[in-house]
């Protein structure tokens, strides 16, 4: 009898110590699963910037095919995102006449507003945000200050068709003119502005 209350005697819980450690462990493993997380994320959102581009880029093909032009901004550029210093919202109409006969509606940037890019957010008030600007025979459009996940330049040593070597540290574009000089090398202008599009 006195053998089966000393087993009964010598059960015991976790210490105090144990459930400390148990905790700390399972804390560290949730903050890594968290920032593998994030990681894909912002990989995700940019994925989805690149194929809004492309997405919008086969919009403007076809009323380029039906008007014989591309919405023309009158050399001003456009952004998707109200109160944008790199452009205009244009009360949401950022390329006019696109939406909804050729685009259901104007995508904006999957995070948008305030940039994690330094050039962008210290040196201006520019927002993420895709951009637009055409003369109705060329345009150029943008996913401005947004890319989370690789950088333009990464974006250019790995010969990404996205890389625009005029915004070459902020900027992924697509146009319909595939002939840009490398490195930004402009050596004429679209139009006067601040922020030009260069062909």
């Amino acid at each position: 009898m006195n053998f089966l209350n000393r087993n009964k005697n010598t059960a015991r819980g976790f210490t105090l110590i144990e459930l400390l450690v148990v905790i700390a462990i399972i804390s560290l493993l949730a903050s890594v699963v968290l920032v593998n997380l994030n990681g894909a994320r912002q990989k995700t959102r940019d994925v989805l910037r690149k194929s809004e581009l492309r997405h919008l880029q086969s919009a403007l093909e076809i009323y380029y095919s039906t008007y014989g032009s591309y919405p023309d901004t009158g050399g001003a550029w456009y952004s998707s995102e109200p109160g944008d210093e790199a452009g205009s919202n244009n009360g949401g109409d950022w390329i006019p006449g696109l939406a909804p006969d050729y685009i259901g509606e104007l995508p904006t940037d999957p995070k948008g507003g305030e940039s994690s890019i330094a050039y962008c957010n210290t040196e201006h008030s520019y927002k993420s945000a895709f951009l637009y600007i055409s003369n109705g025979v060329n345009y150029k459009l943008l996913s401005n200050c947004a890319f989370e996940s690789i950088s333009a330049s990464d974006a250019y040593e790995n010969s990404d068709s996205y890389y625009d070597p005029v915004h070459s540290s902020w900027a992924w574009m697509v146009t319909n003119k595939p002939d840009l000089p490398p490195g930004g090398d402009c050596t004429f202008y679209d139009y006067e502005s601040d922020y030009p599009v260069c062909w």
